[in-house]
């Protein structure tokens, strides 16, 4: 290696862990701020109890909508104080599955609306604002459809609302399926991080945080007062979250507030959300950062707001960090440098020791045992790195002006009468295989040539392309796993 190309590629490693290290102690940062507020009660509602609208946005979800529907009419809430939306705009059996059970619940007394628009413009968000039109409600709590909300799920969101400047109110995910298996059980730890500590740390320090699309609530005049949804990015819920704060809106994050959901338990139905998260975030930053940073506001929250909306960043910058690993330790060699791999193994193992804290907290959140956490706790670190082969690509694709991707809804499991079968990229399939092939190459090169420094490294990237690229690879080899009811071809998901 020339020495020219080894310096770069050295100045190219280093700047690669300066943009990344800030990101990993930037959630360490949080999760001390949520700790330090600790939980709180919430005192109730006081007074007469206001008109409440429950709002159902589904697309072809066969599978889960008649459990929706239940959930939703068996809210312990007053019937003459509450109406509920099953907003469908599906294309599948999902329409015929829910007409029963809104049918049996209007016979009960519930007040209840199967609303069927005649095309879906503007996806969710246009689903949300058309249901609005309609709504009564003084406060919407909003669903999606494989959440499965306990009874007292209203009274226990309305408290905080007490105060006028309170636009929003957010509770915590909860996990209907997380034994499923490794790739569920990785998911927990990730949402539970962000909801224990993101939002808990953002709530706690007066920063913004972002409704999460569903398992809250919203006041309907903040709603107003902040434009209404928008479809023009493709995560509606954190463009209108941003916008109701630079309103002047306050939200609340209720910690002790759970609503169980169904986690993806496929890796293309948990790429299919991560990408549109990711890309959505990106869009959402180009669109709303302008105003956070010329207004009045503190620097503490207009820092917080960029790391937040352009913290999937991270992805490409990992993704590019894992490529240069075995080129890095190759260059080093190259000019004698091999003592200064110590500084920069240093800097590598603690942005992983942040993450890796960062994990472990969030499952002693959850009280889950030290004996299954500290395995699935690495676990997740390698799921994070996989996830950065299909995700860098959206976080591209949301810098890119221009037609936006359409919104594409997470496929859900459900009752297993229905599944779906979700055209996934190939490019990302061959992007996660090849970087799996290039991680065993830079382990194998590692070990002939002994350099034992970056080996644990490449293990942990090996491990992570190869997980999600061979679990992509079986999931297409495993056509007789999809399942419909009998004379109906499988829904695809584009």
């Amino acid at each position: 290696m020339s020495n020219l190309l080894a310096w770069a590629t050295l100045l190219a490693t280093a700047g690669v862990l300066a943009l990344l290290v800030p990101f990993a102690l930037h959630r360490t940062h949080l999760l001390f701020l949520a700790r330090r507020a600790g939980r709180g009660g919430v005192e109730g509602w006081e007074g007469a109890l206001p008109l409440v609208t429950v709002q159902l946005p589904v697309y072809n979800e066969a599978g889960v909508v008649e459990r929706l529907v239940d959930a939703a009419a068996a809210l312990d809430y007053p019937r003459d104080r509450l109406e509920i939306q099953l907003l469908d705009d599906s294309t599948d059996s999902t329409s015929q599955r829910a007409a029963g059970r809104v049918r049996y619940w209007r016979e009960a007394g519930v007040t209840i609306e199967h609303i069927r628009r005649d095309d879906r413009s503007g996806f969710k968000a246009g689903a949300l604002a058309g249901g609005m039109e309609r709504a009564r409600g003084e406060f919407i709590l909003i669903l999606d459809a494989d959440f499965v909300p306990r009874p007292d799920l209203i009274h226990r969101l309305l408290g905080p609302f007490r105060s006028a400047e309170v636009g929003m109110v957010q509770a915590r995910w909860d996990h209907l399926n997380e034994g499923a298996g490794l790739l569920t059980r990785c998911q927990a730890l990730l949402l539970d991080g962000h909801f224990f500590f993101e939002q808990g740390g953002r709530c706690a320090a007066g920063r913004f945080m972002n409704f999460n699309g569903t398992a809250g609530m919203w006041r309907r005049s903040a709603l107003e007062d902040s434009g209404g949804w928008s479809a023009d990015t493709l995560t509606e819920d954190l463009d209108l979250s941003y916008r109701a704060q630079l309103s002047g809106w306050r939200f609340v994050f209720l910690p002790e507030v759970g609503v169980p959901a169904e986690l993806p338990e496929d890796v293309r139905a948990l790429e299919v959300q991560q990408r549109r998260w990711s890309q959505g975030g990106v869009q959402t930053g180009r669109k709303v950062l302008p105003e956070l940073l010329r207004g009045d506001w503190p620097l503490a929250v207009k820092a917080e707001g960029m790391v937040h909306l352009l913290g999937h960043v991270a992805y490409p910058l990992t993704m590019l960090l894992g490529v240069l690993l075995l080129p890095s330790a190759l260059a080093r060699r190259s000019l004698g440098l091999e003592e200064w791999l110590v500084l920069d193994l240093a800097v590598v193992a603690a942005a992983t020791g942040s993450f890796l804290l960062f994990y472990l907290s969030a499952g002693r959140a959850r009280r889950r045992p030290w004996t299954s956490l500290i395995p699935t706790a690495f676990a997740t670190l390698a799921l994070g790195i996989g996830l950065t082969a299909p995700v860098s690509r959206a976080v591209l694709r949301g810098f890119r002006k221009g037609p936006r991707d359409p919104f594409v809804r997470t496929p859900k499991r459900g009752d297993g009468s229905v599944r779906y079968r979700v055209s996934g990229d190939r490019v990302d399939l061959v992007l996660k295989l090849g970087l799996t092939a290039w991680m065993l190459f830079s382990i194998g090169v590692a070990l002939r040539l002994g350099l034992y420094g970056s080996l644990p490294f490449m293990v942990l990237f090996a491990l992570g392309y190869g997980w999600l690229g061979f679990g992509e690879l079986r999931e297409r080899l495993d056509i007789g796993s999809i399942s419909t009811p009998a004379g109906m071809p499988a829904p695809t998901l584009s």
